[in-house]
């Protein structure tokens, strides 16, 4: 796969993004985790929007520019790969506002971070 190809994965990843985050947000299901996208969420989807994806074309735009560079290339597979997983977040997302339960050990293997964080604190 090219770096161009790459590169417009990594932005249309950031499209989908933003659209399922409104999705959930403003249906209630979800609430944005980043404090400047959530202020920009209040102001509308418009803005959120915008800023999203003026951010994401940069960000893609610049990875693909140096892409001759390794640590540009490095840099765009760690950025796909976070994207990807964030879809899985997206997917379980919806699965949980469509009222799906997950099987006991999928939901126990999920819940030892939780019980990680309860030890230390």
């Amino acid at each position: 796969m090219s770096a161009f190809s790459k590169s417009l994965l990594l932005f249309m990843l950031n499209w989908l993004d933003a659209q399922l985050t409104i999705v959930w947000v403003r249906g209630g299901v979800a609430t944005e985790g980043n404090g400047l996208m959530a202020y920009l969420l209040d102001l509308g989807n418009a803005p959120f929007l915008l800023s999203k994806l003026v951010v994401g074309a940069l960000v893609a735009f610049t990875l693909y520019r140096f892409s001759h560079i390794t640590l540009a290339r490095k840099g765009l597979h760690f950025t796909l790969g976070l994207y990807l997983a964030l879809m899985l977040v997206h997917a379980a997302t919806g699965a949980s506002a469509l009222g799906w339960q997950p099987p006991d050990a999928v939901a126990a293997f999920f819940h030892i971070p939780d019980k990680l964080f309860a030890f230390f604190s």
